[in-house]
């Protein structure tokens, strides 16, 4: 075969420079001039006045923008606020819950989760490495933001050394809207693995009244008698409500 018919047989769709179809490009539609200036100034008002310059809705909405580009989020920030009470209640809402609301889909629910997120790493920061007693109001503010708004009872433990300082902050169990379980047995466990000389127990009440329970009073006495068996102290067990929290050593359960 000559190599002049190497090729000749074959057809190939050939197109001048002029004649080559451009790329199909998809416009992103723009997003409306109403709502560029309203995010606008929603953004110069946090900047020049923080967040105590806006209300609940506004603080979503900003949260919102990421999420949804280019549509108005006022009608479900206040949705969600309807359905959840407030700020801190929707950031700390499951996912599941979140998603079951008008207009939630999975990049909203990770903007609110990454906020909240951010939110306990923040207030953890202010207690890790400190002395947690001079620290006290941090440490219930840190309480406050991860389980103020939590729907089923958490019961942690912060184990600390012999000069107060937080070695361990510890979810020991998680139950139901209205019981935890707990066993001293392993809180002890864990303290001596620690070597921690001091612990303060802290467990949220879904219902978002602080009052401790019989079974509250009688396990905080449990875990009082087994760490001084082993010469731990134990400084305090706060139960932290919806707006307010109740501290044992305080009302004279310790």
């Amino acid at each position: 075969m000559s190599e002049s018919n190497t090729f000749s047989d074959m057809s190939l769709p050939l197109f001048d420079s002029d004649e080559c179809p451009a790329p199909v490009t998809r416009l992103e539609p723009k997003q409306p001039s109403y709502l560029r200036d309203h995010r606008r100034r929603l953004r110069d008002r946090f900047l020049s006045g923080g967040p105590g310059a806006l209300p609940d809705y506004e603080m979503l909405e900003l949260v919102l923008f990421r999420a949804i580009p280019r549509r108005d989020v006022k009608p479900l920030a206040r949705a969600l606020l309807d359905r959840f009470g407030d700020f801190n209640g929707v950031l700390s809402a499951p996912p599941d819950q979140l998603e079951s609301t008008d207009g939630v889909g999975e990049a909203v629910v990770c903007e609110l989760k990454v906020v909240e997120a951010a939110a306990h790493r923040l207030s953890q920061s202010r207690i890790r490495q400190k002395q947690v007693l001079s620290s006290w109001d941090a440490l219930l503010d840190y309480c406050r933001t991860t389980m103020a708004h939590r729907p089923t009872e958490q019961f942690r433990v912060f184990y600390l050394d012999r000069k107060n300082t937080l070695i361990a902050d510890e979810e020991q169990a998680e139950g139901t809207v209205d019981h935890v379980p707990v066993y001293p047995r392993e809180i002890m466990k864990r303290a001596l693995l620690l070597n921690a000389s001091a612990l303060i127990l802290v467990h949220n009440h879904p219902s978002g009244d602080p009052t401790p329970s019989d079974a509250d009073i009688s396990m905080t006495r449990q875990i009082v008698r087994a760490a001084e068996a082993l010469n731990i102290v134990l400084h305090d067990h706060v139960i932290i409500g919806k707006s307010e929290e109740l501290s044992f050593r305080a009302e004279g359960y310790l």
